[in-house]
């Protein structure tokens, strides 16, 4: 196989994980799922809602996310926002990946690049 055909699976697998924890990150404060989007994407998270929202519904029902309807306006939104637990959760993913970072920059320095 060549890299054009493994890669888009490897970064797909390599986002997937950056995703979960820069949702929990950004749901700190309240927010609805295309906020969210509009969020991630500025930030260079490139995701697509039919991702987004079925990765929300699986966070809340791990308790890392509550959501609320707000029916103030003309169209309910849901708003999500992530609970204690999914801070805890959030510290500790966030101090793993600056550990594998850091890894990985060392691995590179000692190996040394192989482009």
């Amino acid at each position: 196989m060549t890299m054009e055909a493994t890669l888009p699976g490897h970064l797909q697998e390599l986002r997937r994980g950056t995703v979960v924890v820069a949702s929990l990150m950004v749901l700190r404060e309240p927010g609805y799922g295309y906020s969210l989007l509009e969020t991630l994407s500025a930030a260079g998270f490139e995701v697509e809602a039919n991702t987004l929202y079925p990765l929300l519904r699986r966070l809340e029902a791990q308790g890392l996310l509550t959501s609320e309807w707000n029916t103030d306006e003309a169209r309910p939104r849901k708003f999500y926002r992530t609970t204690e637990a999914g801070n805890a959760v959030t510290d500790v993913l966030v101090t793993e990946w600056a550990r594998l970072n850091k890894a990985i920059t060392d691995l590179d320095t000692t190996t040394g690049s192989r482009k």
